[in-house]
C-alpha cells in the first residue's frame, strides 16, 4: 500500500507493508545518500509483516521529488513530524517504533520521544562524519528515554560498532548489535565469508528480538 501525504514541504510518501495481525507499526527512514531500496530496509518490509509487524517505509519529500541532495536536518524533521498523523492511523491501537537508516536514524532518534514511541530502530547510525570522529553525535543518539537498537557495520566509516559502544558505554537504554564486515550501507566485501542475504537475515532477526522484547516488557 503507498500513501502520499502532503507536507510544507511537499509530498513525501508512505510505502506499507501490512501485517495481518498487526502488533506494532515500525515507521522507518531512509537515509541522505539513498531511499527506501536499501538492503536492510528492504529485508524488514519482507520478513516484519509475517512476525506480526507492520512496516511504514518514508520517503521524504526531496526524494520523492527526485532531487539528489538532502536538506537540513530540521527540514527532515519537519516533513517527519508532519506525517505523524497518517502513521498514527495506521498504528491505531498497537504501539508504534520509529527508525530508520543513517540520517532516516537521526530523525527518528530526534524526534521519538515527542511522538511517544515504544523504542527506536537505528541502522548504521552516523556517529560522526568520516575522518572526524570528535564531531559526535552521541548526544543525539542519547535523546531517546525509550529503549533503542542500533545495527552497526564494522567497518562504518561513520563509526563503528566498537566506536558507537565505547560513546554509550554509560548509557542502558541503547543496544549496540555489530554487522561483521558490514561498511555503512550494510554491505560486505566479495571475500567477507558474509553475504548479502546473510546480513538480511541478521538484520531482520535482530530487529525481530528486539521488538519481541519491547512488546514483552510493555505488558
Amino acid at each position: 500500500m503507498i500513501i502520499d501525504v502532503p507536507t510544507s514541504l511537499g509530498p513525501g510518501r508512505l510505502t506499507v507493508s501490512e501485517a495481518a495481525l498487526p502488533r506494532a507499526v515500525v515507521w522507518l527512514g531512509h537515509g541522505a545518500g539513498g531511499g527506501i531500496g536499501a538492503l536492510d530496509l528492504v529485508a524488514l518490509a519482507e520478513q516484519l509483516p509475517a512476525e506480526g509487524f507492520t512496516v511504514a517505509r518514508y520517503e521524504q519529500p526531496w526524494r520523492v521529488a527526485g532531487k539528489k541532495i538532502a536538506p537540513r536536518p530540521a527540514a527532515l524533521d519537519i516533513a517527519w513530524r508532519e506525517t505523524a498523523g497518517a502513521v498514527f492511523e495506521l498504528a491505531s491501537g498497537v504501539p508504534l517504533v520509529v527508525g530508520g537508516r543513517s540520517a532516516g536514524a537521526r530523525v527518528a532518534c530526534r524526534t521519538a520521544d515527542d511522538l511517544e514511541a515504544a523504542a527506536v530502530i537505528c541502522l548504521a547510525f552516523p556517529l560522526h562524519p568520516p575522518g572526524k570522529p570528535e564531531k559526535t553525535r552521541r548526544d543525539e543518539l542519547l535523546l531517546p528515554t525509550v529503549p533503542t537498537l542500533v545495527l552497526q557495520g564494522d567497518r562504518d566509516t561513520f563509526g563503528t560498532a566498537i566506536d558507537l559502544e565505547r560513546e554509550i558505554a554509560d548509557t542502558s537504554t541503547v543496544r549496540v548489535v555489530p554487522v561483521a564486515g558490514a561498511d555503512h550501507g550494510m554491505k560486505v566485501l566479495a571475500s567477507s565469508p558474509l553475504k548479502a542475504t546473510d546480513v538480511a537475515a541478521h538484520v531482520t532477526a535482530s530487529v525481530t528480538d528486539f521488538l519481541n522484547h519491547v512488546l514483552r516488557t510493555r505488558r
